[in-house]
Protein backbone atom coordinates (compact mmCIF):
# COMPACT_ATOMS: atom_id res chain seq x y z
CA UNK A 1 0.00 0.00 0.00
CA UNK A 2 1.42 3.42 -0.98
CA UNK A 3 1.80 6.26 1.50
CA UNK A 4 -0.92 8.27 -0.24
CA UNK A 5 -3.44 5.41 -0.22
CA UNK A 6 -2.63 4.67 3.42
CA UNK A 7 -3.27 8.32 4.32
CA UNK A 8 -6.53 8.28 2.38
CA UNK A 9 -7.65 5.12 4.18
CA UNK A 10 -6.85 6.66 7.58
CA UNK A 11 -8.74 9.80 6.58
CA UNK A 12 -11.79 7.76 5.52
CA UNK A 13 -11.69 5.82 8.79
CA UNK A 14 -11.39 9.08 10.72
CA UNK A 15 -14.36 10.60 8.85
CA UNK A 16 -16.44 7.50 9.53
CA UNK A 17 -15.54 7.66 13.23
CA UNK A 18 -16.47 11.35 13.43
CA UNK A 19 -19.74 10.59 11.67
CA UNK A 20 -20.80 8.16 14.40
CA UNK A 21 -19.05 10.01 17.24
CA UNK A 22 -19.56 13.72 16.41
CA UNK A 23 -17.81 14.90 19.58
CA UNK A 24 -14.51 13.89 17.94
CA UNK A 25 -15.26 16.42 15.22
CA UNK A 26 -15.81 19.47 17.42
CA UNK A 27 -13.98 18.82 20.69
CA UNK A 28 -10.41 18.91 19.22
CA UNK A 29 -11.15 22.33 17.70
CA UNK A 30 -13.18 23.61 20.67
CA UNK A 31 -12.65 27.34 21.19
CA UNK A 32 -11.66 27.97 24.81
CA UNK A 33 -13.41 31.32 24.62
CA UNK A 34 -16.69 29.36 24.57
CA UNK A 35 -16.03 27.65 27.91
CA UNK A 36 -17.39 30.40 30.15
CA UNK A 37 -20.58 30.61 28.06
CA UNK A 38 -21.03 26.83 28.16
CA UNK A 39 -20.48 26.68 31.92
CA UNK A 40 -23.03 29.43 32.55
CA UNK A 41 -25.53 27.90 30.12
CA UNK A 42 -25.16 24.50 31.77
CA UNK A 43 -25.88 25.97 35.21
CA UNK A 44 -28.87 27.96 33.94
CA UNK A 45 -30.24 24.93 32.09
CA UNK A 46 -29.82 22.80 35.25
CA UNK A 47 -31.95 25.31 37.16
CA UNK A 48 -34.75 24.57 34.67
CA UNK A 49 -34.12 20.91 33.84
CA UNK A 50 -34.00 19.69 37.46
CA UNK A 51 -37.41 21.08 38.56
CA UNK A 52 -38.91 20.04 35.21
CA UNK A 53 -37.49 16.53 35.50
CA UNK A 54 -39.03 16.18 38.95
CA UNK A 55 -42.39 17.40 37.65
CA UNK A 56 -42.32 15.23 34.54
CA UNK A 57 -41.57 12.13 36.61
CA UNK A 58 -44.82 12.73 38.47
CA UNK A 59 -46.65 12.91 35.11
CA UNK A 60 -45.19 9.50 34.27
CA UNK A 61 -46.37 8.14 37.63
CA UNK A 62 -42.80 7.55 38.79
CA UNK A 63 -40.79 8.61 41.86
CA UNK A 64 -39.33 12.07 41.36
CA UNK A 65 -35.72 10.88 41.42
CA UNK A 66 -36.35 8.86 38.24
CA UNK A 67 -36.89 12.12 36.41
CA UNK A 68 -33.40 13.18 37.48
CA UNK A 69 -31.98 9.86 36.28
CA UNK A 70 -33.11 10.82 32.76
CA UNK A 71 -30.80 13.85 32.95
CA UNK A 72 -27.77 11.61 33.58
CA UNK A 73 -26.88 8.70 31.28
CA UNK A 74 -29.20 9.67 28.38
CA UNK A 75 -28.00 13.27 28.43
CA UNK A 76 -24.32 12.32 28.63
CA UNK A 77 -24.57 9.72 25.85
CA UNK A 78 -26.23 12.28 23.60
CA UNK A 79 -23.41 14.78 24.18
CA UNK A 80 -21.05 12.21 22.65
CA UNK A 81 -23.19 11.10 19.73
CA UNK A 82 -25.65 13.88 18.88
CA UNK A 83 -25.29 16.00 15.75
CA UNK A 84 -27.05 19.04 17.28
CA UNK A 85 -25.00 21.42 19.41
CA UNK A 86 -27.82 23.12 21.37
CA UNK A 87 -30.25 20.18 21.82
CA UNK A 88 -30.93 19.26 25.45
CA UNK A 89 -31.96 15.63 25.88
CA UNK A 90 -33.81 14.58 29.02
CA UNK A 91 -37.45 14.05 29.98
CA UNK A 92 -40.31 15.90 28.24
CA UNK A 93 -43.94 16.37 29.20
CA UNK A 94 -45.23 14.63 26.07
CA UNK A 95 -43.03 11.56 26.52
CA UNK A 96 -43.84 11.45 30.24
CA UNK A 97 -47.56 11.25 29.53
CA UNK A 98 -47.00 8.51 26.97
CA UNK A 99 -44.87 6.61 29.49
CA UNK A 100 -47.69 6.80 32.03
CA UNK A 101 -50.15 5.34 29.53
CA UNK A 102 -47.73 2.59 28.47
CA UNK A 103 -47.00 1.55 32.04
CA UNK A 104 -50.70 1.52 32.91
CA UNK A 105 -51.35 -0.87 30.00
CA UNK A 106 -48.41 -3.04 31.08
CA UNK A 107 -49.90 -3.35 34.56
CA UNK A 108 -53.28 -4.37 33.14
CA UNK A 109 -51.66 -7.12 31.07
CA UNK A 110 -49.21 -8.30 33.73
CA UNK A 111 -50.73 -9.08 37.11
CA UNK A 112 -47.28 -9.48 38.62
CA UNK A 113 -46.57 -5.77 38.19
CA UNK A 114 -47.80 -3.49 40.93
CA UNK A 115 -49.29 -0.15 40.00
CA UNK A 116 -47.35 3.06 40.42
CA UNK A 117 -44.39 4.42 42.35
CA UNK A 118 -41.20 2.45 42.86
CA UNK A 119 -42.80 -0.66 41.35
CA UNK A 120 -42.82 1.16 38.01
CA UNK A 121 -39.07 1.87 37.94
CA UNK A 122 -38.05 -1.40 36.26
CA UNK A 123 -40.93 -1.35 33.72
CA UNK A 124 -40.10 2.28 32.91
CA UNK A 125 -36.41 1.43 32.41
CA UNK A 126 -37.44 -1.52 30.25
CA UNK A 127 -39.57 0.86 28.20
CA UNK A 128 -36.55 3.17 27.75
CA UNK A 129 -34.45 0.23 26.56
CA UNK A 130 -37.09 -0.79 24.02
CA UNK A 131 -37.47 2.79 22.77
CA UNK A 132 -33.71 2.87 22.28
CA UNK A 133 -33.75 -0.41 20.34
CA UNK A 134 -36.49 0.88 18.01
CA UNK A 135 -34.59 4.13 17.39
CA UNK A 136 -31.34 2.27 16.78
CA UNK A 137 -33.05 -0.08 14.34
CA UNK A 138 -34.55 2.92 12.51
CA UNK A 139 -31.03 4.40 12.28
CA UNK A 140 -29.61 1.24 10.72
CA UNK A 141 -32.51 1.23 8.22
CA UNK A 142 -31.82 4.90 7.38
CA UNK A 143 -35.33 5.97 8.36
CA UNK A 144 -34.44 9.57 9.17
CA UNK A 145 -37.28 10.59 6.86
CA UNK A 146 -39.63 9.63 9.71
CA UNK A 147 -38.83 13.03 11.21
CA UNK A 148 -41.17 14.49 8.60
CA UNK A 149 -43.95 11.94 9.09
CA UNK A 150 -46.10 14.11 11.37
CA UNK A 151 -47.06 17.56 10.07
CA UNK A 152 -46.91 20.65 12.30
CA UNK A 153 -50.72 21.10 12.51
CA UNK A 154 -51.15 17.44 13.47
CA UNK A 155 -48.32 17.68 16.03
CA UNK A 156 -49.88 20.87 17.41
CA UNK A 157 -53.21 19.11 17.93
CA UNK A 158 -51.55 16.01 19.39
CA UNK A 159 -49.53 18.03 21.92
CA UNK A 160 -52.56 20.12 22.87
CA UNK A 161 -54.49 16.92 23.58
CA UNK A 162 -51.61 15.65 25.73
CA UNK A 163 -51.55 18.98 27.56
CA UNK A 164 -55.26 18.86 28.34
CA UNK A 165 -55.00 15.27 29.61
CA UNK A 166 -52.12 16.27 31.92
CA UNK A 167 -53.92 19.36 33.22
CA UNK A 168 -57.06 17.41 34.09
CA UNK A 169 -54.95 14.73 35.76
CA UNK A 170 -53.21 17.29 38.00
CA UNK A 171 -56.34 19.11 39.21
CA UNK A 172 -56.89 16.70 42.09
CA UNK A 173 -53.27 17.18 43.23
CA UNK A 174 -53.51 20.98 43.40
CA UNK A 175 -56.96 20.87 45.01
CA UNK A 176 -55.98 18.26 47.59
CA UNK A 177 -58.55 15.72 46.39
CA UNK A 178 -58.22 11.94 46.23
CA UNK A 179 -59.55 10.98 42.81
CA UNK A 180 -58.39 7.82 40.99
CA UNK A 181 -56.97 8.16 37.50
CA UNK A 182 -59.33 7.59 34.60
CA UNK A 183 -60.45 8.96 31.22
CA UNK A 184 -60.32 12.74 30.84
CA UNK A 185 -64.02 13.53 31.04
CA UNK A 186 -64.65 11.06 33.86
CA UNK A 187 -61.80 12.58 35.87
CA UNK A 188 -63.00 16.12 35.17
CA UNK A 189 -66.53 15.23 36.23
CA UNK A 190 -65.23 13.65 39.46
CA UNK A 191 -63.22 16.80 40.23
CA UNK A 192 -66.27 19.01 39.69
CA UNK A 193 -68.42 16.79 41.94
CA UNK A 194 -65.84 16.92 44.73
CA UNK A 195 -65.00 20.63 44.64
CA UNK A 196 -66.68 21.04 48.01
CA UNK A 197 -63.98 18.85 49.56
CA UNK A 198 -61.10 21.05 48.36
CA UNK A 199 -58.21 21.15 50.85
CA UNK A 200 -57.63 24.91 51.12
CA UNK A 201 -54.04 24.88 52.47
CA UNK A 202 -53.04 22.64 49.53
CA UNK A 203 -54.79 24.94 47.07
CA UNK A 204 -53.07 27.97 48.65
CA UNK A 205 -49.64 26.39 48.15
CA UNK A 206 -50.52 25.61 44.53
CA UNK A 207 -51.77 29.14 43.86
CA UNK A 208 -48.63 30.73 45.33
CA UNK A 209 -46.50 28.43 43.18
CA UNK A 210 -48.51 29.30 40.08
CA UNK A 211 -48.14 33.01 40.85
CA UNK A 212 -44.35 32.65 41.05
CA UNK A 213 -44.19 30.61 37.85
CA UNK A 214 -46.35 33.05 35.90
CA UNK A 215 -45.31 36.44 37.31
CA UNK A 216 -41.57 36.07 37.93
CA UNK A 217 -40.64 35.50 34.25
CA UNK A 218 -42.44 38.75 33.39
CA UNK A 219 -40.38 40.64 35.97
CA UNK A 220 -37.00 39.02 35.27
CA UNK A 221 -36.51 36.29 32.68
CA UNK A 222 -33.01 35.51 33.91
CA UNK A 223 -34.27 34.23 37.27
CA UNK A 224 -35.29 30.53 37.01
CA UNK A 225 -38.88 30.73 38.20
CA UNK A 226 -39.27 26.96 38.57
CA UNK A 227 -36.22 26.73 40.83
CA UNK A 228 -37.45 29.66 42.95
CA UNK A 229 -40.90 28.05 43.28
CA UNK A 230 -39.43 24.71 44.35
CA UNK A 231 -37.06 26.35 46.84
CA UNK A 232 -39.85 28.43 48.41
CA UNK A 233 -42.15 25.40 48.54
CA UNK A 234 -39.51 23.38 50.38
CA UNK A 235 -38.75 26.30 52.70
CA UNK A 236 -42.45 26.77 53.52
CA UNK A 237 -42.91 23.06 54.20
CA UNK A 238 -39.95 23.08 56.60
CA UNK A 239 -40.71 26.33 58.44
CA UNK A 240 -44.52 26.18 58.53
CA UNK A 241 -44.83 22.43 59.05
CA UNK A 242 -47.26 22.18 56.15
CA UNK A 243 -47.50 18.41 56.49
CA UNK A 244 -49.20 18.86 59.85
CA UNK A 245 -51.84 20.98 58.11
CA UNK A 246 -52.63 18.12 55.76
CA UNK A 247 -50.48 19.28 52.82
CA UNK A 248 -48.96 16.18 51.23
CA UNK A 249 -45.22 16.21 50.56
CA UNK A 250 -43.20 14.38 47.92
CA UNK A 251 -41.74 12.16 50.65
CA UNK A 252 -38.38 10.54 51.25
CA UNK A 253 -36.08 10.30 48.22
CA UNK A 254 -33.19 7.83 48.34
CA UNK A 255 -29.96 9.81 47.94
CA UNK A 256 -27.33 8.63 45.49
CA UNK A 257 -26.94 7.75 41.85
CA UNK A 258 -29.12 5.20 40.01
CA UNK A 259 -28.15 1.55 40.21
CA UNK A 260 -27.37 -0.51 37.16
CA UNK A 261 -30.32 -2.71 36.29
CA UNK A 262 -31.39 -5.07 33.51
CA UNK A 263 -34.60 -4.74 31.47
CA UNK A 264 -37.44 -7.06 32.39
CA UNK A 265 -37.74 -9.24 29.30
CA UNK A 266 -41.16 -10.52 30.43
CA UNK A 267 -42.66 -7.07 29.82
CA UNK A 268 -41.57 -6.78 26.19
CA UNK A 269 -44.84 -8.08 24.75
CA UNK A 270 -46.92 -5.64 26.79
CA UNK A 271 -44.67 -2.62 26.25
CA UNK A 272 -43.65 -2.80 22.60
CA UNK A 273 -46.64 -0.85 21.12
CA UNK A 274 -46.06 2.00 23.56
CA UNK A 275 -42.31 1.87 23.00
CA UNK A 276 -42.80 2.18 19.24
CA UNK A 277 -45.05 5.22 19.63
CA UNK A 278 -42.74 6.89 22.14
CA UNK A 279 -39.75 6.28 19.86
CA UNK A 280 -41.53 8.12 17.03
CA UNK A 281 -42.60 11.07 19.20
CA UNK A 282 -39.15 11.29 20.84
CA UNK A 283 -37.51 11.47 17.42
CA UNK A 284 -40.00 13.95 15.93
CA UNK A 285 -39.78 16.26 18.97
CA UNK A 286 -35.99 16.07 19.07
CA UNK A 287 -35.51 16.82 15.38
CA UNK A 288 -37.98 19.72 15.54
CA UNK A 289 -36.17 21.24 18.53
CA UNK A 290 -32.71 20.69 17.03
CA UNK A 291 -33.68 22.34 13.75
CA UNK A 292 -35.47 25.23 15.47
CA UNK A 293 -32.39 26.28 17.45
CA UNK A 294 -29.70 25.53 14.87
CA UNK A 295 -27.44 28.52 14.23
CA UNK A 296 -26.21 29.46 10.77
CA UNK A 297 -22.68 28.28 11.60
CA UNK A 298 -23.76 24.99 13.20
CA UNK A 299 -23.28 21.72 11.30
CA UNK A 300 -26.51 20.39 9.73
CA UNK A 301 -28.67 18.12 11.86
CA UNK A 302 -28.27 14.57 10.56
CA UNK A 303 -31.62 12.81 11.06
CA UNK A 304 -30.15 9.29 10.88
CA UNK A 305 -27.36 10.21 13.32
CA UNK A 306 -30.01 11.62 15.66
CA UNK A 307 -31.79 8.27 15.54
CA UNK A 308 -28.50 6.59 16.44
CA UNK A 309 -27.72 9.05 19.26
CA UNK A 310 -31.22 8.98 20.76
CA UNK A 311 -31.29 5.19 20.46
CA UNK A 312 -28.09 4.66 22.44
CA UNK A 313 -29.08 7.40 24.90
CA UNK A 314 -32.32 5.57 25.69
CA UNK A 315 -30.58 2.19 25.89
CA UNK A 316 -28.16 3.71 28.40
CA UNK A 317 -31.16 5.04 30.32
CA UNK A 318 -32.70 1.58 30.27
CA UNK A 319 -29.71 0.21 32.19
CA UNK A 320 -29.64 3.10 34.70
CA UNK A 321 -33.26 3.18 35.94
CA UNK A 322 -34.29 6.08 33.68
CA UNK A 323 -37.43 6.28 31.58
CA UNK A 324 -37.53 7.27 27.86
CA UNK A 325 -35.78 10.50 26.94
CA UNK A 326 -35.93 12.95 24.07
CA UNK A 327 -34.96 16.45 23.06
CA UNK A 328 -37.26 19.00 24.66
CA UNK A 329 -38.10 22.43 23.26
CA UNK A 330 -38.27 24.25 26.62
CA UNK A 331 -34.92 23.08 28.00
CA UNK A 332 -33.25 23.52 24.60
CA UNK A 333 -34.61 27.06 24.43
CA UNK A 334 -33.17 27.82 27.87
CA UNK A 335 -29.87 26.22 26.93
CA UNK A 336 -29.67 28.21 23.71
CA UNK A 337 -30.89 31.45 25.31
CA UNK A 338 -28.21 31.18 27.99
CA UNK A 339 -25.56 31.20 25.26
CA UNK A 340 -24.55 27.53 25.02
CA UNK A 341 -22.03 26.98 22.22
CA UNK A 342 -21.61 23.20 22.44
CA UNK A 343 -22.68 20.05 24.27
CA UNK A 344 -20.23 20.97 27.07
CA UNK A 345 -23.20 22.86 28.52
CA UNK A 346 -25.16 19.59 28.78
CA UNK A 347 -22.25 17.93 30.55
CA UNK A 348 -22.40 20.72 33.14
CA UNK A 349 -26.16 20.20 33.53
CA UNK A 350 -25.63 16.47 34.09
CA UNK A 351 -22.92 17.22 36.67
CA UNK A 352 -25.28 19.53 38.59
CA UNK A 353 -27.88 16.73 38.51
CA UNK A 354 -25.33 14.36 40.05
CA UNK A 355 -24.68 16.86 42.86
CA UNK A 356 -28.43 17.21 43.39
CA UNK A 357 -28.94 13.46 43.70
CA UNK A 358 -26.00 13.02 46.04
CA UNK A 359 -26.56 15.91 48.42
CA UNK A 360 -29.99 17.55 47.91
CA UNK A 361 -32.33 14.53 47.80
CA UNK A 362 -33.56 14.99 51.41
CA UNK A 363 -34.51 18.60 50.67
CA UNK A 364 -36.43 17.67 47.51
CA UNK A 365 -38.42 15.19 49.60
CA UNK A 366 -39.86 18.17 51.52
CA UNK A 367 -41.45 19.63 48.39
CA UNK A 368 -45.26 19.89 48.64
CA UNK A 369 -47.19 17.79 46.14
CA UNK A 370 -49.17 20.95 45.35
CA UNK A 371 -45.95 22.68 44.26
CA UNK A 372 -45.17 19.74 42.03
CA UNK A 373 -48.70 19.81 40.62
CA UNK A 374 -48.42 23.51 39.84
CA UNK A 375 -45.13 22.92 38.01
CA UNK A 376 -46.82 20.25 35.93
CA UNK A 377 -49.81 22.49 35.19
CA UNK A 378 -47.59 25.24 33.80
CA UNK A 379 -45.56 22.75 31.74
CA UNK A 380 -48.75 21.19 30.36
CA UNK A 381 -50.28 24.57 29.59
CA UNK A 382 -47.28 25.23 27.36
CA UNK A 383 -48.39 22.33 25.17
CA UNK A 384 -51.80 23.89 24.50
CA UNK A 385 -50.85 26.61 22.02
CA UNK A 386 -54.09 28.40 21.20
CA UNK A 387 -52.18 30.96 19.13
CA UNK A 388 -50.82 28.20 16.91
CA UNK A 389 -54.36 26.94 16.28
CA UNK A 390 -55.36 30.49 15.29
CA UNK A 391 -52.42 30.77 12.87
CA UNK A 392 -53.34 27.45 11.27
CA UNK A 393 -56.99 28.55 10.95
CA UNK A 394 -55.97 31.79 9.23
CA UNK A 395 -53.69 29.89 6.85
CA UNK A 396 -56.03 27.08 5.77
CA UNK A 397 -59.17 25.74 7.47
CA UNK A 398 -58.65 22.18 6.28
CA UNK A 399 -55.33 22.03 8.15
CA UNK A 400 -57.07 23.25 11.30
CA UNK A 401 -59.39 20.25 10.98
CA UNK A 402 -56.34 17.95 10.96
CA UNK A 403 -55.10 19.54 14.20
CA UNK A 404 -58.54 19.17 15.81
CA UNK A 405 -58.80 15.51 14.79
CA UNK A 406 -55.40 14.78 16.36
CA UNK A 407 -56.48 16.68 19.50
CA UNK A 408 -59.73 14.74 19.73
CA UNK A 409 -57.90 11.46 19.16
CA UNK A 410 -55.78 11.98 22.27
CA UNK A 411 -58.60 13.29 24.47
CA UNK A 412 -61.26 10.77 23.47
CA UNK A 413 -59.22 7.62 22.72
CA UNK A 414 -56.15 8.00 24.94
CA UNK A 415 -52.58 9.14 24.52
CA UNK A 416 -51.17 6.02 22.89
CA UNK A 417 -54.13 5.69 20.56
CA UNK A 418 -53.67 9.39 19.87
CA UNK A 419 -50.27 8.64 18.30
CA UNK A 420 -51.96 6.27 15.88
CA UNK A 421 -54.56 8.92 15.07
CA UNK A 422 -51.77 11.49 14.49
CA UNK A 423 -49.92 9.11 12.16
CA UNK A 424 -53.08 8.22 10.22
CA UNK A 425 -54.04 11.88 9.87
CA UNK A 426 -50.50 12.74 8.72
CA UNK A 427 -50.55 9.98 6.12
CA UNK A 428 -53.93 11.22 4.90
CA UNK A 429 -52.45 14.72 4.71
CA UNK A 430 -49.60 13.42 2.55
CA UNK A 431 -52.08 11.60 0.32
CA UNK A 432 -54.29 14.69 0.14
CA UNK A 433 -51.50 16.86 -1.26
CA UNK A 434 -49.77 14.16 -3.30
CA UNK A 435 -53.01 13.17 -5.03
CA UNK A 436 -54.06 16.74 -5.81
CA UNK A 437 -51.27 17.97 -8.15
CA UNK A 438 -51.56 21.60 -9.24
CA UNK A 439 -52.55 21.88 -12.92
CA UNK A 440 -52.92 25.17 -14.73
CA UNK A 441 -52.82 26.78 -18.17
CA UNK A 442 -49.82 28.97 -19.03
CA UNK A 443 -49.28 32.10 -21.10
CA UNK A 444 -46.25 34.07 -22.22
CA UNK A 445 -45.29 37.34 -20.57
CA UNK A 446 -45.53 40.05 -23.26
CA UNK A 447 -42.19 40.87 -24.82
CA UNK A 448 -40.36 37.92 -23.27
CA UNK A 449 -40.01 34.16 -23.31
CA UNK A 450 -41.19 33.80 -19.70
CA UNK A 451 -44.22 31.52 -19.31
CA UNK A 452 -46.49 31.98 -16.30
CA UNK A 453 -49.84 30.69 -14.94
CA UNK A 454 -52.71 32.42 -16.72
CA UNK A 455 -54.80 32.47 -13.57
CA UNK A 456 -52.34 34.82 -11.88
CA UNK A 457 -51.49 36.74 -15.08
CA UNK A 458 -54.58 36.88 -17.32
CA UNK A 459 -52.95 39.62 -19.41
CA UNK A 460 -50.26 37.22 -20.67
CA UNK A 461 -50.04 36.26 -24.33
CA UNK A 462 -51.83 33.11 -25.54
CA UNK A 463 -51.82 31.40 -28.92
CA UNK A 464 -55.14 30.47 -30.55
CA UNK A 465 -55.26 26.73 -31.06
CA UNK A 466 -52.42 26.07 -28.58
CA UNK A 467 -52.92 25.20 -24.92
CA UNK A 468 -49.90 24.99 -22.62
CA UNK A 469 -50.58 22.92 -19.50
CA UNK A 470 -48.30 22.59 -16.50
CA UNK A 471 -48.58 19.87 -13.89
CA UNK A 472 -46.52 19.76 -10.68
CA UNK A 473 -45.40 16.75 -8.67
CA UNK A 474 -44.72 13.12 -9.47
CA UNK A 475 -47.34 11.44 -11.62
CA UNK A 476 -48.21 8.05 -10.16
CA UNK A 477 -51.25 5.84 -9.78
CA UNK A 478 -52.71 8.12 -7.07
CA UNK A 479 -52.14 11.53 -8.65
CA UNK A 480 -52.37 10.86 -12.40
CA UNK A 481 -56.18 10.36 -12.59
CA UNK A 482 -56.86 13.71 -10.93
CA UNK A 483 -54.19 15.47 -13.02
CA UNK A 484 -55.66 14.12 -16.26
CA UNK A 485 -59.15 15.09 -15.11
CA UNK A 486 -57.84 18.65 -14.66
CA UNK A 487 -56.24 18.52 -18.12
CA UNK A 488 -59.61 17.68 -19.64
CA UNK A 489 -61.34 20.51 -17.78
CA UNK A 490 -58.93 23.06 -19.25
CA UNK A 491 -59.07 21.45 -22.70
CA UNK A 492 -62.88 21.75 -22.74
CA UNK A 493 -62.50 25.39 -21.69
CA UNK A 494 -59.91 26.42 -24.33
CA UNK A 495 -60.73 23.92 -27.16
CA UNK A 496 -57.17 23.75 -28.61
CA UNK A 497 -55.75 21.96 -31.62
CA UNK A 498 -52.44 21.23 -29.85
CA UNK A 499 -51.85 20.60 -26.15
CA UNK A 500 -48.31 21.09 -24.81
CA UNK A 501 -47.71 19.39 -21.47
CA UNK A 502 -44.88 21.28 -19.73
CA UNK A 503 -43.14 18.63 -17.60
CA UNK A 504 -40.30 20.50 -15.85
CA UNK A 505 -42.05 20.21 -12.47
CA UNK A 506 -42.74 16.47 -12.86
CA UNK A 507 -39.72 14.75 -11.24
CA UNK A 508 -40.76 11.25 -12.28
CA UNK A 509 -43.63 9.22 -13.68
CA UNK A 510 -44.83 5.80 -12.56
CA UNK A 511 -45.87 2.86 -14.76
CA UNK A 512 -49.61 3.19 -14.10
CA UNK A 513 -49.44 6.93 -14.80
CA UNK A 514 -47.71 6.28 -18.12
CA UNK A 515 -50.57 3.98 -19.11
CA UNK A 516 -53.07 6.69 -18.18
CA UNK A 517 -51.12 9.25 -20.22
CA UNK A 518 -51.19 6.89 -23.20
CA UNK A 519 -54.99 6.59 -22.89
CA UNK A 520 -55.18 10.38 -22.56
CA UNK A 521 -53.15 10.85 -25.76
CA UNK A 522 -55.32 8.38 -27.69
CA UNK A 523 -58.53 10.15 -26.64
CA UNK A 524 -56.99 13.47 -27.65
CA UNK A 525 -56.11 12.02 -31.05
CA UNK A 526 -59.68 10.73 -31.46
CA UNK A 527 -60.85 14.29 -30.79
CA UNK A 528 -58.45 15.68 -33.40
CA UNK A 529 -56.09 17.18 -30.81
CA UNK A 530 -52.33 16.58 -30.83
CA UNK A 531 -50.32 16.12 -27.60
CA UNK A 532 -46.79 17.56 -27.33
CA UNK A 533 -44.39 17.24 -24.41
CA UNK A 534 -41.88 19.89 -23.32
CA UNK A 535 -39.07 20.20 -20.78
CA UNK A 536 -38.98 16.57 -19.70
CA UNK A 537 -36.70 15.75 -16.76
CA UNK A 538 -34.13 12.96 -17.39
CA UNK A 539 -36.07 10.48 -15.23
CA UNK A 540 -39.30 11.23 -17.05
CA UNK A 541 -37.57 11.04 -20.43
CA UNK A 542 -36.15 7.59 -19.64
CA UNK A 543 -39.55 6.36 -18.46
CA UNK A 544 -41.32 7.68 -21.55
CA UNK A 545 -38.72 6.19 -23.90
CA UNK A 546 -39.06 2.78 -22.25
CA UNK A 547 -42.87 2.67 -22.62
CA UNK A 548 -45.17 2.27 -25.65
CA UNK A 549 -46.36 5.81 -24.92
CA UNK A 550 -42.93 7.14 -25.95
CA UNK A 551 -42.96 5.25 -29.25
CA UNK A 552 -46.37 6.74 -30.04
CA UNK A 553 -45.50 10.33 -29.15
CA UNK A 554 -41.99 10.16 -30.74
CA UNK A 555 -39.21 12.70 -30.34
CA UNK A 556 -40.80 14.94 -32.97
CA UNK A 557 -43.43 15.90 -30.42
CA UNK A 558 -40.96 16.45 -27.56
CA UNK A 559 -39.39 19.90 -27.09
CA UNK A 560 -36.45 21.16 -25.09
CA UNK A 561 -38.38 24.21 -23.85
CA UNK A 562 -41.63 26.09 -24.38
CA UNK A 563 -40.01 28.65 -26.65
CA UNK A 564 -39.25 25.93 -29.20
CA UNK A 565 -42.68 24.37 -28.79
CA UNK A 566 -44.41 27.70 -29.46
CA UNK A 567 -42.13 28.36 -32.43
CA UNK A 568 -42.95 24.91 -33.88
CA UNK A 569 -46.67 25.54 -33.43
CA UNK A 570 -46.42 28.94 -35.13
CA UNK A 571 -44.43 27.43 -38.01
CA UNK A 572 -47.09 24.73 -38.46
CA UNK A 573 -49.79 27.41 -38.43
CA UNK A 574 -47.89 29.43 -41.03
CA UNK A 575 -47.50 26.38 -43.29
CA UNK A 576 -51.22 25.63 -43.00
CA UNK A 577 -52.05 29.21 -44.02
CA UNK A 578 -49.67 28.97 -46.98
CA UNK A 579 -51.20 25.66 -48.08
CA UNK A 580 -54.67 27.10 -47.73
CA UNK A 581 -53.60 30.08 -49.85
CA UNK A 582 -52.18 27.88 -52.60
CA UNK A 583 -55.31 25.73 -52.69
CA UNK A 584 -57.51 28.80 -52.94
Amino acid sequence: MTTTSAKNKIKMQSNALVRYLPILGWLPIYDRAWLSADLLAGLVAAAVVIPQAIAYASIAGLPVQVGLYVALAPMLVYTLLGSSRPLSVSSTSTISMLVASSLALAVQSDNSAAAGGTNFIVPAATLAFMVGVFLLLASFLRLGVLANLISLPVLTGFKAGIGLVIIVGQLSKVLGLSIPKGPVFRTLLAVLKNLGQTHWPTLAVALVTLAILLVLPRLNRRVPAALVAVALGILAAALLNLEASGVKLVGAIPPGLPRLSLPDWTLFEALWPGALGIALISFVESIASARSFMRHDDPPVDANQELFALGLANIAGGFTQAYPAGGGTSQTAVNDGAGARSQIAQMVTALVTVVTLLFLAPLIGLMPQATLGALVLVAAAGLVKVGEFQKIARFRRVELSWALVAFAGVVLLGTLQGILVAIIVSILVIMYFANRPPVYAMGRKPGSNVFRPLGAHPEDETFPGLLILRSEGMLYFGSAPRAIESYWTLIHQYRPQVVVLECSAIPNVEYTALGLLADFEEKLADAGIVLWLAMLNPNVMRAVDAAPFGRRVTRERMFFNLKRAVAAFQNDQEKERENDGEES
